[in-house]
């Protein structure tokens, strides 16, 4: 927090916080996604928060759970590593989801968005199955209140 504030003040309004996840004793996942620290970041700044499901777990199973949880407490946006073919990524095809995947992800998280109050903004049509999906190197964002 105090890294984003220092960014603040020298003049870039462009800052947001992302939880990756946190080291811990665990050994299932190669981190463990600290949800709770959303609902407490928002309490302590005006800042958006962002979550990362794929980096936080490491895990592709794990990623769309973690993506409606995480919507669910409040964050405002994911973000998820997607690959046409995980298995040939150059890194981190493990937890990359597969284009299906994706799809899945984005019709899972419209009902979650709306049972919060905020809509999914993204466009109608996406161009799934298509290897360039112009959504993937940006995260997903939801309108509506904060």
């Amino acid at each position: 927090m105090l890294a984003a504030e220092y960014i603040l003040l020298e003049g870039n309004a462009q800052v947001i916080l992302c939880e990756r996840g946190i080291r811990t004793f665990e050994t299932a996942t190669r981190n463990t996604l600290d949800l709770n620290a959303i609902p407490v970041l928002k309490s302590m700044t005006h800042l958006p928060v962002v979550v990362d499901p794929s980096h936080g777990t490491g895990l592709r199973e794990a990623v769309i759970p973690m993506a409606r949880a995480a919507v669910a407490a409040g964050a405002d946006g994911i973000v998820v590593e997607v690959h046409p073919d995980p298995s040939r990524a150059k890194s981190d095809g493990d937890q990359s989801l597969h284009l299906p995947e994706f799809r899945r992800l984005v019709e899972e998280l419209r009902p979650v968005a709306a049972a919060m109050g905020r809509r999914l903004d993204l466009p109608d049509a996406l161009p799934f199955g298509s290897p360039q999906i112009p959504l993937i190197r940006r995260a997903m964002g939801w309108g509506g209140s904060r």
